[in-house]
C-alpha cells in the first residue's frame, strides 16, 4: 500500500517557494470507481480504535502556513472557488463556492469551511491514534489527495466525525465522488475501515 506522506511534504515545500496563487494548486480527483473498489478490498477492516488521547492539537491544532503567509484554508478556498478575490494578504474576501454535499451556493468565504473529508476523529479511530504529530498534521493539511473540501457550515457541522455508515451527502449525486476520495484518503494513509463503513462504501459506489 502506497504512502503520500513524502508527496504531502514536497507539495509543502513547493508551496512555501513559490507562494499561494492559485495556480500551483489543482483539486486532486479520486481514482475511478474500479480502481477505488480495489483499494477498498486492499483497506485493513478492523473495530475502531479508542479515543482515548485524540485531540486536534495532536493534528497540529489548526491550519498550517504553506508559505507566503497563506493558510491551508486559504489556499483550498482558493482553488475550490471561481472569481476569487483577496485583500491584501492571501485570505479570500469574496468569491463564490459551490458545496457538494447539499448544493448550496455560498458567497461570503466567512461562511464556508473547509472539510476533512476522512474527518480527524475517524482517522483517530482508523490508525492515526498510531502516529507522531508531525504525520498527523501533515495528514489534517493533505492538499495532494482528496482530503480538503470547501462546503457549507450546515452541511460540514451536519456531518461531525461520522463514517459513510453514519452519514451521507444530502446530495446523492455526489456519492460516487464521496465514496472514491474518501477510500482513496484512507487507501493513501494506510488507515483501516470497520465492516460497516466498507459496506457503505460499496452501496456508495454502485452510484458511480
Amino acid at each position: 500500500m502506497r504512502d503520500r506522506i513524502g508527496a504531502v511534504l514536497l507539495a509543502t515545500a513547493i508551496f512555501a517557494l513559490t507562494g499561494c496563487e492559485t495556480t500551483y494548486l489543482s483539486v486532486p480527483v479520486p481514482p475511478n470507481a474500479s480502481e477505488a473498489a480495489q483499494q477498498l478490498d486492499a483497506l485493513n477492516v478492523e473495530p475502531q480504535h479508542s479515543m482515548r488521547g485524540y485531540s486536534r492539537e495532536r493534528f497540529g491544532g489548526g491550519w498550517r502556513n504553506q508559505g507566503n503567509d497563506c493558510s491551508t484554508r486559504e489556499l483550498v478556498l482558493r482553488r475550490d472557488g471561481e472569481d476569487v478575490r483577496t485583500g491584501s494578504s492571501c485570505n479570500p474576501i469574496r468569491g463564490r463556492w459551490g458545496s457538494a454535499y447539499d448544493e448550496q451556493s455560498l458567497h461570503d468565504p466567512d461562511g464556508v469551511e473547509i472539510d476533512h473529508m476522512v474527518p480527524l476523529a475517524n482517522a483517530w479511530r482508523s490508525g492515526a491514534d498510531q502516529w507522531n504529530d508531525a504525520r498527523r498534521e501533515a495528514f489534517a493539511n493533505d492538499l495532494v489527495n482528496p482530503e480538503l473540501l470547501a462546503v457549507s457550515r450546515s452541511s460540514n457541522r451536519a456531518k461531525g466525525d461520522q463514517s459513510p455508515d453514519q452519514w451521507r451527502p444530502p446530495n446523492t449525486r455526489y456519492w460516487c465522488t464521496y465514496a472514491r476520495s474518501w477510500i482513496t484518503v484512507k487507501y493513501e494513509w494506510n488507515l483501516s475501515v470497520t465492516r460497516a463503513e466498507r459496506a457503505a462504501l460499496r452501496e456508495m459506489l454502485a452510484f458511480c
